[in-house]
């Protein structure tokens, strides 16, 4: 398929665009060009964002995709006038109609991070992340009752991005832990664990796969050896089972996978979108 580029305009940081239009665009089977265009505040703003779109459209000789979640009206004005792409208005497709449905007016916020410093919930989120930040890989043991959920597993597991995805996208307080040969040696989890046993999250992956990522990280050592890596992952899994702790396989699944099976262990009233 030829060149086809997708843009992503928004009067704030674009995030609802893009995860929105990447979901629709996963639907196919093409590789698109991403050019993002965040903070279009402005008439002025907008102009440039149109030359920039039917500039691209004249080059490559196909419309571009465009995604918008424009708020202001005038500026968006000028991007359906002007913009010789594929438009595509989420906002005008699902918030109108919902409010013509609930016979109410929504807020028209410009972007989900609009008036930060009266929202508790992105403050919240920001204790969350220097939460997970600070009781990354076992550095601290302190305060592990605050916590949401604690993941433990074999080194390069998953473990750290899980634990920053469920605290910077849901506002989770989530340490992590890994599992290391003298836990091996005890056949048992880290004595600070103990009693945490309900908060505790078990992620696995299969040895074969492991030993590749660690072999990016430490080539040609024991640490990353298929041998070591087969008796890591037995040794962890056989200490999940006898422990009672639920876990899952990381290894054909992604981030945001891992995190919503996560997220049907723990209560879901305490989660900040």
């Amino acid at each position: 398929m030829p060149q086809r580029t997708v843009f992503f305009i928004s009067d704030g940081t674009g995030i609802t665009a893009e995860t929105f239009g990447n979901a629709i665009l996963a639907q196919f089977e093409m590789r698109p060009r991403h050019v993002r265009l965040p903070f279009i505040d402005s008439v002025d703003k907008a102009h440039q964002a149109v030359r920039q779109i039917n500039h691209t459209a004249e080059v490559e000789g196909r419309r571009p995709i465009v995604f918008t979640t424009l708020v202001n009206e005038e500026v968006l004005s000028v991007i359906q006038q002007g913009c010789k792409g594929m438009l595509l208005d989420m906002f005008g497709t699902f918030v109108n109609p919902l409010e013509q449905e609930l016979g109410i007016t929504s807020n028209h916020r410009i972007g989900r991070f609009s008036d930060v410093s009266k929202s508790k919930e992105y403050h919240d989120r920001i204790e969350a992340i220097n939460f997970s930040l600070a009781h990354d890989d076992g550095q601290l043991n302190r305060d592990l009752e605050l916590s949401d959920v604690i993941l433990v597993g074999v080194s390069r597991s998953g473990k750290t991005p899980t634990s920053l995805y469920l605290a910077m996208q849901y506002g989770l307080k989530a340490a992590n832990y890994p599992l290391i040969p003298e836990d091996f040696e005890r056949r048992q989890l880290p004595p600070a664990l103990a009693p945490h046993l309900k908060k505790i999250f078990g992620l696995t992956i299969q040895p074969e796969r492991l030993s590749e990522i660690r072999n990016e990280r430490r080539p040609n050592s024991r640490y990353a050896s298929l041998q070591n890596c087969r008796m890591e992952v037995n040794e962890a899994e056989s200490m999940m089972r006898r422990s009672g702790i639920r876990w899952l396989s990381t290894t054909t699944k992604s981030i945001e996978e891992i995190a919503t099976t996560i997220l049907q262990e723990i209560r879901p009233e305490r989660l900040t979108y």
